[in-house]
């Protein structure tokens, strides 16, 4: 077998904060998916091990306790299909199958009361998180989160159609399926949510704040891959990755495509807290709120990236580091060369020829995010 692929420490630009009520949410998830019988047993006292609430309360730390609740249940819901669905589920491999099922789950999103699969504890449990969305949301933030399931089971299926032949993507596409594919976009309704506030319709659907959405959602996956190599790469079942997708693009070897990975997210980063100021600057209260939620996800994911047994996977340990780095490793202005994502360098026009001391963080070493009390 060959040695873990080592993790260096990521820039981490933004500070870490979580929920004061983690450990209860934490623990309520764990009855939740018990009380609903998600997956079998192993697989749900596997997971309940990985601070799936801790996860949540880090995305929201200021958030509602009740949306907080609401939205580890949803991730651990997300799990359950991913992990039983699409991945290791038999329907991984049969696209077509797998989209008529995902569109049975769809039906139980927008009407709950439908007479489908109601002996299914994936559909049951989807039944209680649609009502409890409708009750903590507006009527748009929930059609919002409707959407965005849509979003997010169509890539799966285009995931699985890969899976299925053995191929490798390229790299515009698969950085285009990978912000909905990641479920990261299904998760950016609970932060009003989480708020008590909402989004105009023109300002999320603006250039600007839907770039800055994807931004994250480019950033978190490419963080979620980089630490999920290991765990992935060590298992038998094919695998989507960015650090594969490189290594086939540019015939790179892994350590070089996680340099390369690295440096990608890096850029986009720096991207972000440039756009992130100008939004700040110039839009309302409610968009400031949303950017700075945007922020609190992207740490989010890296903090819990670093310290989840999901990812450290202790009986085969993931070369991991644990602190995170204060420079990025490349904060050029250019657009990446991937099409399907460059047209985001065009919103901020001025980065291309003004420094970005405004909001890049001085050099150094950040500390390892603080344990949760």
């Amino acid at each position: 077998m060959r040695p873990a692929l080592a993790v260096p420490p990521i820039y981490a630009p933004i500070p870490p904060a979580v929920h004061p009520s983690h450990a209860v949410i934490d623990a309520r998830t764990a009855a939740w998916a018990d009380t609903y019988d998600i997956g079998s047993p192993e697989w749900r006292s596997r997971l309940v091990t990985q601070d799936i609430g801790v996860f949540a309360s880090r995305i929201l730390p200021e958030g509602r306790e009740e949306v907080v609740s609401l939205l580890s249940d949803f991730v651990i819901w997300l799990f359950g299909v991913d992990d039983g669905y699409c991945e290791e589920g038999s329907l991984g491999i049969r696209p077509g199958e797998l989209a008529a099922a995902l569109h049975r789950l769809l039906r139980i999103a927008q009407n709950p009361e439908a007479p489908l699969l109601t002996d299914d504890p994936i559909a049951e449990s989807l039944r209680d998180l649609t009502l409890r969305v409708s009750r903590c949301g507006t009527a748009l933030q929930a059609g919002r989160w409707v959407d965005t399931l849509r979003e997010y089971f169509f890539a799966v299926v285009w995931e699985a159609e890969h899976r299925a032949a053995g191929r490798i993507p390229g790299l515009s596409d698969y950085a285009l399926m990978r912000l909905y594919d990641g479920a990261t976009s299904v998760v950016q309704p609970f932060l009003e949510m989480g708020y008590g506030y909402e989004l105009q319709p023109h300002e999320r659907d603006s250039k600007a704040v839907r770039a800055a959405a994807e931004m994250t959602s480019f950033i978190t996956t490419w963080d979620n891959d980089i630490y999920s190599h290991h765990k992935e790469s060590r298992g038998t079942n094919y695998y989507l990755n960015v650090i594969r997708v490189l290594e086939h693009e540019y015939g790179l070897s892994p350590d070089r495509a996680l340099t390369r990975a690295i440096a990608q997210r890096d850029r986009v980063m720096c991207l972000f807290l440039s756009l992130r100021a100008k939004l700040e600057d110039e839009g309302s209260p409610q968009v400031r709120q949303y950017v700075g939620a945007l922020s609190n996800f992207i740490r989010a994911t890296q903090d819990w990236s670093v310290s989840s047994l999901r990812y450290t996977t202790p009986d085969d340990p993931a070369a991991l580091s644990s602190s995170f780095s204060d420079v990025p490793t490349d904060d050029s202005t250019d657009p990446l060369d991937i099409p399907s994502i460059s047209w985001w360098w065009d919103l901020v026009p001025a980065s291309r020829t003004e420094p970005l001391d405004r909001v890049l963080a001085p050099a150094g070493m950040r500390r390892s995010a603080p344990e949760p009390a």
